[in-house]
């Protein structure tokens, strides 16, 4: 279902959150550091410049992700990965796909040794008129795709509630205005929603209807989201959290 190719066309933008995430984790010399769905790996590279002397592994469940990873990767559904010792856990735009990742997460917690790090990014832009425009869109008489959920995820104050009874917890949010080069002939946040929210939409239909959705989706955007100056204006929000527990 990933297309590595697809998800890297706005590669620099969707990994400023990652850098943005790490940077506030303060461990000094992790011996290990495990990256939960961690891609193709690029990002995941960056932690071993950041903590030379680690050893530095990912995780992640597509075969065409860790085929294109030039990391130590393990294919693996996250949702079944459990700590093992690690000093920092960093896990980037990958648990909003885990049903119930909010227990799953203070299970880690509790299991992680004492003086280790927790580090979480999620998107939290599902209320913005791009997802509310795919799920209308999905859940009309036309598709009736199931599965398409309204917000998997918890804001940063319930994360950090979660969180806080067993570590010290950072949490924080950021909107992010992405002006994207509206010169294909693809409406920009089409294309960028092919690498992430359209997944299981396109997973969900064939070829022929799959192009209708397609072709349906991208004139609604184009109308939320008109270009100016050749660009076009794409907010998006995200959720953090880092964690530390004490030693």
């Amino acid at each position: 279902m990933w297309d590595p190719a697809v998800y890297r066309r706005y590669a620099d933008e969707r990994s400023r959150p990652f850098a943005d995430l790490v940077a506030r984790i303060g461990a000094r010399a992790p011996r290990t550091v495990v990256d939960l769905g961690c891609g193709d790996g690029e990002l995941t590279a960056t932690l071993a410049e950041r903590w030379p002397a680690a050893t530095i592994k990912g995780i992640d469940s597509s075969p065409e992700m860790i085929a294109k990873a030039k990391i130590l990767a393990e294919e693996r559904d996250i949702a079944t990965w459990r700590p093992d010792g690690e000093d920092v856990v960093v896990t980037n735009a990958a648990l909003q796909w885990v049903p119930g990742h909010q227990e799953l997460i203070s299970e880690w917690m509790a299991a992680l040794p004492d003086g280790a790090w927790f580090a979480m990014q999620v998107p939290g832009n599902f209320d913005a008129p791009s997802h509310r425009a795919l799920r209308e869109l999905a859940r009309s008489e036309e598709y009736a795709i199931e599965g398409i959920r309204d917000a998997p995820v918890d804001d940063a104050a319930g994360y950090a509630a979660r969180l806080s009874e067993i570590a010290s917890v950072d949490a924080w949010e950021t909107t992010y205005v992405h002006l994207l080069p509206a010169t294909g002939p693809d409406h920009p946040v089409l294309s960028w929603m092919e690498g992430t929210a359209l997944r299981p939409v396109k997973a969900a239909l064939d070829d022929t209807r799959w192009q209708a959705f397609r072709a349906s989706l991208g004139r609604r955007l184009a109308e939320v989201y008109p270009a100016r100056s050749g660009h076009v204006a794409f907010p998006f929000r995200r959720i953090f959290v880092v964690a530390h527990k004490g030693e």
